[in-house]
């Protein structure tokens, strides 16, 4: 297999960035980006560390993220599995990735920067929900914030093809793929959604 070695060699098999896919990167919030932002429940997040990369899915009802300023973002950690990947990369190294996507839209906006973990009531208390608030705060400070090239939720057809339905395998299921048996993936699935609709918050 023929392998990429350096950056001039990679340049040129692509060629010159379009004007616009250069002059759409903004340094923190515009009106437009804040607008965009604020709209979206749900975005990916991307961080390093010394055990490697990880990519997390983030969601809330409402935005999923506030803003302190046009250039810090703060996000809740919800309850999730506590493996704690994303947040022990944070501690170790700061550098995040966020795709903010929302739904029917084939734009998203991506925000790259730096974060930090806080647990300081008077933040995280901003974040009630149903009586309960997260554990931590991430706090993301803005290097670079724009829009991705639409192309590939277009050819993916991510929100028009409705055909996910009936295709996948239950978590249940790979559970006990993965432990060979040796794991109830039948009751764990018949129990995720109550266990899931108690620890939402």
């Amino acid at each position: 297999m023929r392998t990429v070695e350096d950056i001039p060699a990679l340049e040129a098999l692509y060629g010159t960035p379009g004007e616009a896919s250069l002059r759409k990167v903004a340094p923190q919030l515009t009106s437009t980006y804040r607008r965009w932002i604020m709209a979206s429940r749900f975005c990916i997040l991307s961080t390093v560390g010394p055990e490697g990369t990880d990519a997390s899915p983030r969601g809330d009802d409402g935005p999923v993220v506030l803003e302190l300023d046009p250039q810090t973002l703060a996000m809740p950690d919800w309850r999730g599995n506590q493996r704690l990947d994303s947040l022990r990369n944070i501690v170790s190294d700061g550098r995040v990735s966020l795709m903010f996507m929302e739904p029917g839209s084939n734009n998203v906006v991506r925000v790259n920067g730096s974060a930090v973990l806080s647990d300081d009531p008077d933040l995280v208390d901003r974040f009630e929900q149903k009586g309960r608030n997260p554990t931590t705060v991430i706090v993301i400070r803005i290097a670079e914030v724009y829009t991705q090239c639409a192309r590939a939720l277009i050819r993916s057809g991510l929100w028009t093809r409705g055909d996910e339905s009936g295709k996948l395998p239950s978590v249940g299921e790979i559970m006990t793929d993965v432990t060979e048996g040796d794991f109830d993936g039948v009751t764990y699935d018949a129990d995720w959604a109550a266990r899931a609709a108690k620890t939402m918050w």
